[in-house]
């Protein structure tokens, strides 16, 4: 088991990584003083729930601790007021009160949904995150939780740090192909935004973590968590450096919105938006290179790197302008200067984003 910290002072906490961290879950709950007496309540998704439920339940109350579970649809349109207001009238129901806790069970979308909850059931409670996907190695951490409005991503949410993040990863092993893929292109964002040595070991071991190795997969798992934890440590709200960690979001959150939340993964409209923050790299003068490496990196993880044609560019637009990285008529991009190491420009013009979303469905 591999151990991080997520260093933000009284708000503090670490990240679990290994195998068969479930088998012990009452004992880390134990650890961090979670309270066997207040009701606990595990949310989770119908996905999920057939693969990883029971066990959980069953660890918890084994340990004493009082559970109950709340099981919301599968996907993206599951991060919604109304799936919020159906886990609020859960929590009721169990008799959560400020010592309660909620525990997210499942990948990005609980996670999120789950952690806005917490942070607004009886002004904030406390939350546990147990990831099930590669992509939630990322949205785990970090404290940012949320619900999708139809007209933006993520824009109703605040920020709530989880007591611990307890990553089984061999919740992974039940995981389709597709969202292998997807998570793990926010895992190779990490190493694009911070670390070129962890980027050419991902593309050296692309086969290995296709296939789920576990030995592989622990050691990009905690690569990806080591940059995000050292980021949020600098930078919890994102005035400044955090805002590095939304590489390939602007385009990539726009074309979720516009597919109606279910075409697209997350993973894949950001790969897409990675390809996209490549191209616009080469507006400011750095290599074409940058882009061409990026590129061809995603497409050896078999992840798409245009946009699709029918998605209209004049809606991908106007979803970005509904962004939150969208400020005073420019947009807060986040460009490669080169592999490994990005900039935050906040001098980007929607014209040349509309360049390169037009270059993107065009496939140049």
């Amino acid at each position: 088991m591999k151990e991080l910290i997520v260093d933000l002072a009284e708000r503090s906490y670490p990240i679990y990584i290994g195998s068969g961290l479930l088998d012990s879950i009452a004992a880390y709950f134990d650890k961090h003083q979670i309270s066997r007496i207040s009701p606990l309540l595990v949310v989770t998704d119908a996905a999920v729930a057939p693969h990883h439920l029971d066990k959980v339940m069953a660890g918890l109350r084994h340990g004493g601790y009082k559970a109950e579970a709340c099981v919301v649809p599968a996907g993206e349109t599951s991060k919604s007021l109304a799936q919020l207001e159906g886990i609020v009238t859960a929590a009721l129901e169990a008799g959560l009160d400020r010592k309660s806790a909620i525990i997210a069970l499942g990948g990005g979308v609980v996670g999120d949904l789950a952690g806005f909850a917490a942070a607004s059931f009886m002004r904030g409670i406390r939350f546990v995150q147990i990831p099930t996907t590669i992509l939630a190695h990322d949205s785990s951490v970090g404290g940012k939780v949320a619900v999708n409005h139809p007209m933006a991503k993520n824009i109703i949410g605040a920020f709530h740090q989880p007591e611990m993040v307890l990553y089984d990863i061999s919740t992974l092993l039940t995981l389709p192909v597709r969202e292998v893929r997807a998570g793990l292109a926010e895992v190779i964002k990490h190493g694009l935004i911070w670390d070129e040595s962890f980027v050419d070991w991902c593309d050296a071991n692309a086969e290995k973590l296709l296939a789920l190795d576990p030995e592989a997969l622990e050691y990009a798992l905690y690569q990806g968590c080591r940059v995000k934890a050292i980021v949020v440590s600098q930078d919890e709200r994102e005035q400044d450096l955090r805002a590095i960690l939304n590489l390939g979001h602007t385009i990539g959150h726009a074309l979720e919105a516009v597919a109606g939340y279910g075409e697209l993964l997350h993973g894949e409209a950001i790969a897409i938006g990675m390809v996209g923050a490549a191209k616009l790299a080469r507006e400011f003068g750095y290599l074409e290179q940058i882009h061409d490496e990026t590129k061809r990196l995603f497409e050896k993880f078999g992840l798409p790197v245009t946009i699709p044609p029918h998605l209209n560019t004049d809606k991908i637009m106007s979803a970005m302008m509904h962004d939150k990285k969208f400020m005073e008529g420019s947009m807060v991009y986040i460009v490669p200067k080169r592999i490994g190491e990005v900039e935050i420009r906040k001098d980007v013009k929607p014209e040349q984003v509309r360049a390169i979303v037009d270059q993107l469905k065009g496939g140049t």
